[in-house]
């Protein structure tokens, strides 16, 4: 299943602080991302006491355990933010913590952003009601953008909110995942507290998909199950077969856009490319995927904008990776040179991220 990123996995970035001090955008939107967190956070509690409640089901007992055994080791082992992130529960009873809404134009794969404090211009706008979301990328589709609304399980505050109450929360949203897969969630969330670079979505989320590929390749070597170790070689594969697929048609659509060729000729060849894509997976999903349905969405309502978000979450890991691999591994070694990298200007940021080769 595509989760936050295509979820993309994919994230948000959320503070309350940035919404309660800001006067860039509408107040009707501000109000609703108040409450909306306000009132996520006023249905968290104490793991400890989710666990001594005899009304919580065996099932989620078990799985809360398991997340604090998976945030403790983000500490020890990871070197992650120690604090009150993923120590409380929350049932939201809905199916995403937020629904983001992104957009790019009709002949581009280049992301519409949207500007805040603190947090700085990001590629996405959250809403807690679906409804608003979908009436966003409504008006935006209206404007001649393409749009999508993505359900997002779990976003942060970036550690910027202090005080345990406002720390980001387990939700029901993710809590029963598979072994790895919440693991790398908990991983990517919380790296987000470690290194931020306003107004780089892509630097910010690719070092955040670095963090979690690693953590959680890490936390199932060492402490996973053999059956979370079987299950995440299936979703890896999956993973891998999709995001070769994806990063084949999204070459193709850019060279497209960036010929020489008149709109109309890139509206039909735009077409055909996004027919070929939904054959192509219609044939992995037969095939070896024996049947497999959770990218199902994302094909389904594939445009411009998902193409952006994944570029987003995934464009700049390899030279993380290599960044990470240049410190010899040494996470703490590798977060205070992305920290550097996020305290310079983006693009100085750029060129000396990029100075790091990929891996061969």
């Amino acid at each position: 299943m595509i989760r936050r990123r295509h979820t993309l996995r994919a994230a948000v970035v959320a503070s309350l602080l940035a919404v309660l001090t800001s006067g860039c955008s509408s107040v009707g939107y501000y109000a609703q991302s108040v409450s909306g967190h306000l009132k996520l956070l006023n249905a968290a509690r104490p793991v400890s006491e989710v666990l001594t409640d005899p009304a919580t089901p065996d099932a989620l007992k078990a799985r809360l355990v398991l997340s604090q055994r998976i945030r403790d080791y983000a500490v020890t082992a990871l070197h992650l933010p120690d604090n009150a992130s993923y120590r409380r529960y929350a049932d939201v009873q809905r199916s995403a913590a937020v629904w983001n809404v992104a957009a790019a134009p009709e002949l581009s794969l280049t992301l519409r952003t949207w500007c805040f404090p603190v947090v700085g211009c990001v590629a996405y706008r959250g809403y807690y009601e679906r409804e608003q979301a979908e009436a966003e990328a409504k008006e935006l589709r209206a404007s001649g953008l393409d749009a999508g609304v993505y359900p997002v399980p779990a976003y942060s505050t970036l550690g910027k909110i202090p005080g345990r109450y406002f720390a980001d929360p387990l939700l029901n949203t993710f809590v029963q995942w598979p072994e790895g897969e919440l693991a790398r969630l908990i991983f990517h969330e919380l790296a987000h507290q470690v290194a931020f670079a306003p107004d780089d979505t892509v630097f910010n989320e690719s070092f955040a998909t670095t963090v979690e590929r690693v953590g959680a390749t890490r936390w199932l070597a060492e402490r996973g199950s053999p059956a979370a170790r079987d299950a995440m070689v299936l979703l890896a594969s999956r993973r891998a077969d999709f995001r070769a697929l994806t990063t084949n048609y999204r070459d193709r659509l850019n060279a497209l856009y960036l010929s020489s060729v008149s709109d109309d000729d890139k509206r039909r060849g735009k077409a055909e490319l996004l027919a070929a894509l939904r054959t192509e997976h219609a044939t992995l999903k037969a095939g070896p995927w024996q049947g497999y349905t959770g990218y199902d969405a994302w094909f389904n309502g594939v445009n411009n904008a998902s193409f952006g978000m994944l570029a987003a979450y995934t464009e700049l890991v390899p030279q993380f990776e290599r960044l990470l691999a240049e410190q010899g591994g040494d996470l703490p070694r590798f977060y205070a040179e992305v920290q550097r990298l996020a305290a310079l200007p983006m693009d100085e940021r750029r060129r000396a991220l990029l100075r790091a080769a990929p891996w061969p």
